[in-house]
């Protein structure tokens, strides 16, 4: 329940980020000894990954605001068909299962429902590396029994999924494995050095070539998850929707790099100092003229639907191309119950912006969509009911006590 209208003002320490926890998570099963990460969010999207980890004999628990995983007596080589149903990014632990017990068996996994994000670069790779995989009633099986061994692989995309789970294959490799047109993310950095400390040998996170020769073991070690720039860009989002002035605290500026001047176009100032931003919005944004959602370093497609929110109540027209997901406008049919007044056109949004939103009943169908209606209430007027929820806590943690303690009238019931 949101009664909106009201600016937002105050400090916020950004949370961990989602999609470097889920695929460190899955890492820990490649390692001995006992994990700790620190800065890893509360989330129902981890919580899913923790139980997957305990359903294979590990042990993972909070404690002190620390994550302790223990992977040495991993014993069980599947994945039960309820857990991957409930999160997409269960697939990150094809790999790393593979390397460890060289067998697993994963149904094809579940979460939101963006259109098509098929596996099959996984699974190729995987096959150019010596598994033989097979799929039968929705569930793979893979194995390797003479072992996994390096390979040259040229992704022909540069997904993020497939690029982690190779380097989760490879670190334990038999000899080098060379990925070519890699994902670039920063949680793709964040797990490759994670997995360096723990004794991987692993060269050009980031970078468009990545090379990984194999080690025999991994040793558990302590590691710190980088802040989720996602969640940055939400809040933003809510800060420029509402007039509003806040302070992201523990944010890395560069993995905003494509997010800010967006923002600044629309006439918000971002002022970054070390680890923190004050970020500061008119009293109603300018229109962005277009945005189109890339690969790292482009603009994330995970932050479009937020800021739709926040252009659909400035002045003048914006223009928004999704050029990663077919399916991630499904928010925007429940954002003109609020008043939005917004057209589709295949992967092309038109935004006229509104000097007001109001009030609505809206219903969330995933996790980003969740956050742009989250947003269009804060900016809109009277009371705002979004059922869903369950989307937002897939990679949002306490969201409405974030937004609370900066002001706004939130509550979950």
């Amino acid at each position: 329940m949101i009664n909106g209208s009201k600016r937002l003002s105050g400090d916020v320490e950004v949370q961990g980020a989602k999609n470097s926890a889920l695929p460190i998570i899955a890492a820990a099963v490649l390692t001995k000894g006992e994990n700790v990460f620190h800065n890893c969010p509360s989330l129902s999207d981890v919580d899913v990954a923790l139980r997957i980890i305990r359903s294979l004999g590990g042990k993972a628990r909070f404690s002190g605001g620390a994550l302790l995983i223990n992977c040495d007596d991993i014993h069980n080589d599947s994945v039960p068909d309820a857990l991957t149903r409930e999160m997409r990014g269960s697939v990150v632990f094809l790999g790393a299962l593979l390397a460890r017990m060289g067998r697993v068996v994963l149904g094809l996994p579940g979460g939101c429902e963006l259109g098509a994000r098929p596996i099959d670069l996984h699974l190729r790779a995987l096959r150019l590396m010596g598994a033989e995989i097979s799929e039968r009633g929705g569930v793979l099986e893979c194995t390797a029994d003479g072992g996994l061994f390096g390979a040259d692989i040229a992704l022909s995309f540069p997904s993020v999924g497939a690029t982690e789970n190779i380097i989760l294959s490879a670190v334990t490799a038999d000899g080098t494995t060379t990925i070519t047109n890699a994902a670039r993310e920063p949680e793709i950095c964040d797990l490759c050095d994670y997995l360096n400390s723990a004794g991987a040998k692993i060269y050009g996170a980031g970078e468009g070539t990545v090379v990984i020769d194999g080690v025999k073991s991994l040793s558990a070690v302590s590691h710190t998850i980088i802040p989720d720039r996602i969640v940055a860009a939400t809040l933003m989002s809510a800060a420029a929707a509402t007039g509003s002035r806040i302070t992201l605290k523990g944010i890395i500026p560069s993995h905003l790099g494509a997010v800010t001047p967006v923002f600044e176009e629309m006439g918000c100032i971002a002022d970054c100092r070390g680890t923190e931003m004050r970020f500061c919005a008119p009293e109603r944004l300018r229109h962005t003229e277009v945005v189109r959602t890339m690969p790292y370093p482009g603009f994330p497609t995970d932050a479009q639907a937020p800021l739709t929110a926040a252009a659909a109540v400035a002045k003048g027209t914006s223009v928004f191309v999704e050029n990663i997901f077919e399916s991630r406008y499904k928010h925007i049919g429940e954002m003109i119950r609020l008043g939005a007044d917004i057209k589709i056109q295949d992967r092309v949004a038109v935004i006229n912006g509104v000097k007001r939103l109001y009030g609505a009943r809206v219903r969330a169908c995933d996790l980003r969509g969740a956050a742009a209606l989250v947003t269009a209430a804060l900016a809109a007027e009277g009371e705002s009911e979004i059922s869903g929820v369950r989307y937002l806590e897939r990679g949002y943690e306490d969201f409405e006590l974030t937004l609370s303690s900066l002001g706004a009238d939130i509550k979950k019931l």
